[in-house]
């Protein structure tokens, strides 16, 4: 294949599908892949660069993003690609500046703080500009004719977020295909109720996915737990409450989930064995 060949969305499709299932150190030692993540540097370079970053770093966020099955499965690869760099490379940004992670960077109760900031930085006394320091009467500052309107907050990908779930459950036990059967199973079910206290009400009495992933009532009902969060109101803010699925969302690692000892447990408990029933 061609440079000219992968510029293309169907192009790089095929490439990228070649790579993920010609096994392990194809990405290290093809030549294809090598010329795609130097075009990648070069195409995402400017973009990095506005951001105060390297080429390199725009690659590495292409390659991370290249390697899920969110791009594969896409209409347009490369929208996916440069969308995902362009997210990666704003918390990357903000993680410098706030002498943080890009993971804790991606939370909104980190990315609301401003950017880490000497003293010395300054001429002038804190006091004299920092926006805390300075007070003013309402009446003098608002707009009393403004409506009030929100700004749309960035949309998380729930495609990578579905999969980081999908890698957890397969990491704590289950089979590859019936950790994505039962994720996909979750998710569709999700898209159709619009929110998770309803998706846990539908799926609780749904007996056909208990049949496909042989699980009997009681595991299945730790499995929507786990995934989906325990709905009691007395769980609401915890980990347990909240589910892999939602902890995801939120920006959480899928080693940060993992040790987490109840969700973890819930998960190697469930796990159906090879011969297709489960451990409980």
């Amino acid at each position: 294949m061609s440079t000219t060949e992968f510029t293309t969305a169907e192009g790089l499709r095929l490439l990228l599908v070649r790579l993920h299932y010609s096994g392990q150190g194809t990405w290290k030692n093809d030549a294809e892949a090598a010329e795609l993540l130097a075009f990648a540097s070069n195409k995402y370079g400017a973009l990095a660069r506005k951001y105060g970053l390297e080429p390199q770093d725009a690659a590495v966020a292409a390659f991370e993003a290249m390697r899920t099955r969110a791009v594969r499965a896409a209409a347009d690869p490369w929208a996916v690609i440069t969308r995902a760099v362009q997210v990666t490379l704003i918390y990357d940004s903000r993680a410098e500046g706030l002498l943080c992670s890009t993971h804790q960077a991606r939370r909104s109760t980190v990315s609301a703080n401003h950017d880490a900031e000497r003293f010395s930085d300054r001429d002038s006394e804190l006091a004299a500009f920092h926006p805390a320091f300075q007070v003013q009467p309402e009446q003098d500052v608002r707009d009393w004719d403004e409506i009030e309107t929100h700004a749309d907050e960035e949309p998380t990908n729930a495609w990578m977020a579905a999969d980081q779930a999908v890698q957890i459950l397969t990491e704590l036990g289950w089979p590859t295909v019936a950790a994505r059967g039962c994720i996909e199973y979750i998710c569709a079910r999700l898209i159709r109720t619009g929110s998770r206290e309803g998706a846990f009400e539908s799926l609780r009495r749904d007996h056909q996915v208990e049949a496909f992933l042989d699980l009997d009532h009681e595991t299945w009902m730790t499995v929507l737990r786990a995934v989906l969060g325990n709905q009691q109101s007395d769980f609401l803010h915890t980990s347990v409450g909240r589910g892999v699925l939602l902890l995801l969302m939120m920006g959480y690692l899928p080693s940060e989930i993992a040790t987490d000892v109840g969700l973890s447990r819930a998960i190697e408990s469930t796990a159906p064995t090879r011969g297709g029933t489960s451990r409980v």
